[in-house]
């Protein structure tokens, strides 16, 4: 059992708190105090489409207040949802090798599928 320590030389050694918990906690509450207008916007957006063809959702997603909206919103849910994720496998995945790769594997699955919903994004907004 490895003894607890508070100094510097022993958080090195991985005996006691790296303090990085406490930053990722405020990164998940601020983002999801900021999803909570976003998806209120969103959901009253949909609703207001939700008979809309393509052509009219277009149009309404190529102003530049919508379009905006809408990559804030994507952008901070893979955000939040990166954030999420990452401190589940922190928690629960013991084996330091599969949790780095894990680890990694979540930041590069956020990363790709947030870029590719804001490309797709641009692309209907710009009419593409």
């Amino acid at each position: 059992m490895a003894v607890i320590s508070r100094d510097p030389v022993g958080r090195v050694m991985g005996l006691g708190s790296t303090r990085h918990g406490a930053g990722t906690w405020l990164q998940e509450r601020l983002s999801g105090m900021a999803l909570l207008p976003l998806g209120v916007w969103f959901v009253v957006w949909a609703v207001s489409l939700s008979d809309a063809t393509y052509e009219e959702v277009r149009a309404s997603l190529s102003g530049p207040i919508n379009t905006t909206f809408m990559i804030l919103f994507v952008a901070l849910s893979f955000w939040h949802s990166r954030l999420g994720v990452q401190v589940i496998l922190e928690d629960y995945v013991h084996h330091e090798t599969w949790k780095g790769v894990a680890l990694l594997a979540n930041i590069a699955l956020h990363a790709l599928l947030g870029t590719a919903c804001v490309v797709a994004v641009l692309k209907v907004s710009l009419g593409s």
